[in-house]
């Protein structure tokens, strides 16, 4: 079973550092993608001889990197890919965790998940982050009987072999609302494994119209719409979240 790990990356150079070295420590067949990057992050990766790198020469977006990463490890020939993001919200320490349950030759889709656990005061999301993935996981479990507990958690195994089946081709935030209407419509087996909930900055932004949760949710539902439009699978119960929520 060949494995890499994945992660995109962009304007991260405070944390890229001790990430990588902390990922090293689990496993060493590592890629970055690195999207368009203006803080040194990239001239840092490139004089790492120890990574396997892409750079965009512009910011491409958090969807487009992932894509990117899901086509180089099947040219590469790796049987799985493991996402996880480079600002310490996911832990290395978690990596074995999903290579245990690759071992079991199960499933197709490892999802972490920051809600399979009960949560404290102490480690609570902001709050329109926490009620627009609530919204739309809820939303996902409706139309396709499932019972995800996190949409948007990037920490992922993937088998590439099943990724290959999917058409992806959304490029910034809302690639989970096109990632997880394909498979479960492709017969994708999913499971979720508990990660723990880290905001080191709760106050990061988005991007532009984005930074506005009512703007973001009507993004992530016209994307889910396209989505199951393209899919020839009815949306009435997006339609109509959409209609609730984003007058």
């Amino acid at each position: 079973m060949r494995l890499l790990i994945a992660i995109p990356v962009y304007n991260e150079r405070q944390y890229v550092q001790q990430v990588l070295d902390k990922v090293m420590v689990h496993h060493d067949q590592v890629l970055l993608v690195d999207d368009g990057s203006t803080d040194g992050t990239a001239q840092y990766l490139m004089e790492r001889p120890d990574i396997q790198l892409i750079r965009h020469e512009a910011n491409r977006g958090y969807g487009q990197s992932l894509i990117d990463a899901f086509a180089f490890a099947d040219d590469k020939g790796y049987d799985w890919v493991i996402t996880m993001d480079c600002d310490e919200q996911h832990e290395p320490e978690r990596i074995p965790e999903f290579i245990r349950e690759i071992k079991k030759d199960r499933w197709d889709i490892i999802s972490g998940s920051r809600y399979l656990k009960a949560m404290t005061d102490n480690d609570l999301p902001p709050g329109d982050r926490r009620t627009i993935n609530a919204t739309i996981t809820s939303l996902i479990n409706n139309l396709f009987e499932t019972k995800l507990t996190d949409a948007f958690c990037g920490f992922k195994a993937h088998r590439v072999e099943a990724m290959r089946r999917l058409k992806l081709d959304e490029p910034g935030y809302a690639f989970p609302l096109q990632l997880w209407p394909q498979a479960f419509v492709a017969g994708l087996r999913i499971t979720e494994i508990p990660v723990r909930l880290i905001y080191n900055d709760p106050n990061r932004h988005f991007g532009g119209a984005l930074d506005n949760s009512e703007n973001r949710l009507r993004h992530y539902l016209d994307v889910l719409n396209g989505e199951m439009r393209r899919l020839g699978v009815k949306s009435k119960q997006a339609d109509e979240v959409c209609s609730s929520c984003c007058q």
